[in-house]
């Protein structure tokens, strides 16, 4: 172990203390030892704590062996007296890539003599030695009576059809292996992320069928076929993602979630990693999320005039609740935090409780959901209320009590912003109402509602004019001197032959004055409350607010229709 990393560890980790140390540096001149023994025969620090402070310090992951089921064949490619004298226990390979658990990852020499000995690139995972020792026992003592009584297994030739698919595999990667020294599955991987953000690609879907790995990117809101790889790569290509996501690699049952970070052009991007299990393998959708988009600010989103106008009024108020409504995936979040970021200065402390954290943000105190241990919205927001918090955001409020809390805290002097799931702003007074809050207690609390939609932007390269008869028109509510001469997509290099080059906000908003308030307290009709939010305060509703977009050529006809309901 090269000795000067592992005291720079230790010191910066606060484990141990100036004196320990030096206490642990003078046996191990006396006991010619290595210092990692000393510390943990003297018990400065325990192997556990050592284990989790270099997995962090290294960005590791750690690994239990007690379950982990070793592959002989994996197990061969290292002699036994190498691996006893290194303290290795090979796991599995993956292209040209070998992973092997050991307990000191910072010795160089033995990471060198693994890969020349093998002829493969190391990739490492942290075990507690004990643990290591028992496999080594254990597993090639089973190797030693493998041999002995089982031959040699023969290679199954590959059929013709399976040739084919490698072929195929090996004719599209040729060119990009040339460029680097990295192995076939890593430089897939990295390909698959890269060509996801050039794209400008949300999210990445590996989606395992009976004979393929099919690869989709969602982009623009839609989902395109990307990539076919052989199923004989999909386990490879599901574990290397496991590994940089810091997930259990030799979990296959249950569903796992883990993040990532890439930096590209410049930009850090935040990649949030799910893992399902399904028939035919682990699913994995990978949500790309651009840090970028949060400091960009409302004025940026695409708002209308007037929806944008309650916005930044609502955000300025001291106190209250402001409510944005809307399907997955209709950016509300993206919303919530455009707005935190106009409110984010050094005067105020701003405490975010979400399920997960998908953006984390300098200067917020972000506290993820854990139910498995009981933490969950309605028992975290009361513990960070005790953190005398200016501003609140509640990823979603999904019950009663979480509803209550958050009302009732915003009664109190905190500005809190959340989520809910409805079709447009106004139901969101009765989605709170059948959680069983009381109509006084949404009455005084509430400052605005919002709903909003994605829907896809026209690209201004290839758009065309699309005349479009004007009794059809006025049939879906245009005035009768509106322009009849709109845009349609048609595609080209540039928006990559989709016609649609990102997305826009549609949305609705309300500022809650005192007649909806007697109208919430007196519990009249959401028709009512509608009716008289758009005559008194002149609030257009999600399709009126879609038309507004295609009539200024930012979107199509066909979107707008597609992506909002009739009223």
């Amino acid at each position: 172990m090269l000795k000067e990393n592992i005291i720079e560890i230790l010191l910066a980790s606060h484990k141990i203390t100036k004196e320990q140390l030096d206490k642990a540096l003078s046996l191990q001149a006396k006991r010619q030892a290595p210092l990692r023994k000393v510390l943990l025969e003297e018990k400065i620090i325990s192997e556990q704590e050592l284990l989790s402070l270099l997995a962090t310090r290294l960005f590791i992951p750690s690994l239990h062996l007690a379950k982990y089921k070793f592959d002989p064949q994996i197990t061969k490619l290292i002699p036994e007296r190498v691996a006893r004298l290194y303290k290795v226990m090979p796991l599995s390979r993956m292209g040209n890539t070998l992973t092997v658990a050991v307990t000191d990852p910072l010795n160089i020499f033995a990471l060198d003599d693994l890969k020349t000995l093998t002829q493969c690139n190391i990739d490492l995972v942290l075990s507690p030695e004990e643990e290591i020792l028992k496999a080594l026992d254990e597993e090639y003592r089973r190797l030693g009576e493998n041999n002995a009584n089982l031959k040699e297994p023969q290679e199954t030739p590959l059929s013709q059809e399976e040739a084919g698919l490698l072929k195929q595999e090996e004719i599209e990667l040729t060119s990009a292996l040339k460029e680097s020294q990295k192995p076939p599955i890593v430089k897939l991987v990295e390909l698959l992320l890269m060509q996801a953000l050039k794209k400008r690609a949300s999210d990445i879907h590996l989606e395992p069928e009976e004979d393929v790995l099919r690869i989709r990117y969602r982009i623009d809101g839609a989902l395109h076929d990307i990539l076919r790889l052989p199923k004989v790569n999909q386990n490879a290509i599901c574990a290397r993602i496991k590994i940089i996501s810091n997930l259990d690699i030799t979990e296959n049952r249950i569903p796992q979630d883990g993040r990532f970070k890439v930096r590209f052009e410049g930009k850090e991007i935040d990649f949030r990693v799910s893992a399902l299990p399904t028939t035919f393998g682990q699913k994995f959708v990978l949500r790309l999320l651009d840090k970028a988009n949060l400091y960009i600010g409302l004025d940026q989103l695409g708002f209308s005039p007037k929806p944008l106008a309650i916005f930044k009024e609502a955000v300025l108020k001291p106190f209250g609740i402001l409510l944005v409504t809307g399907p997955t995936g209709s950016g509300k979040t993206t919303t919530l935090y455009a707005g935190l970021s106009q409110l984010n200065t050094i005067e105020r402390n701003i405490i975010t409780i979400e399920d997960p954290v998908e953006y984390q943000i300098e200067g917020l105190t972000q506290l993820q959901v854990k139910p498995e241990i009981g933490l969950d919205f309605a028992s975290g927001l009361r513990s960070l209320l005790r953190q005398s918090p200016d501003v609140i955001m509640i990823g979603e409020i999904r019950d009663r009590e979480t509803a209550d809390i958050a009302i009732k805290a915003s009664l109190t002097g905190q500005l809190a912003l959340s989520t809910l799931h409805t079709n447009d702003a106004i139901s969101g007074i009765s989605r709170l109402t059948d959680m069983g809050v009381e109509p006084f207690l949404i009455s005084s609390s509430l400052i605005m509602l919002s709903a909003q939609r994605l829907c896809r932007r026209l690209c201004v390269k290839c758009r065309v004019k699309q005349d479009v008869e004007k009794d059809f028109l006025q049939e879906i509510g245009f005035g009768p001197s509106e322009k009849s001469s709109l845009y349609q997509a048609k595609g080209c290099q540039y928006c990559n032959y989709t016609g649609f080059y990102g997305r826009i906000a549609i949305t609705e908003a309300v500022m809650i004055d005192d007649t909806i308030r007697e109208m919430i307290i007196k519990q009249s009709a959401i028709e009512e409350i509608k009716k008289y939010a758009i005559e008194a305060q002149g609030m257009q509703d999600l399709r009126q607010d879609a038309f507004v977009k295609v009539r200024e050529g930012l979107t199509t006809l066909e979107e707008a229709l597609r992506i909002t309901a009739e009223e």
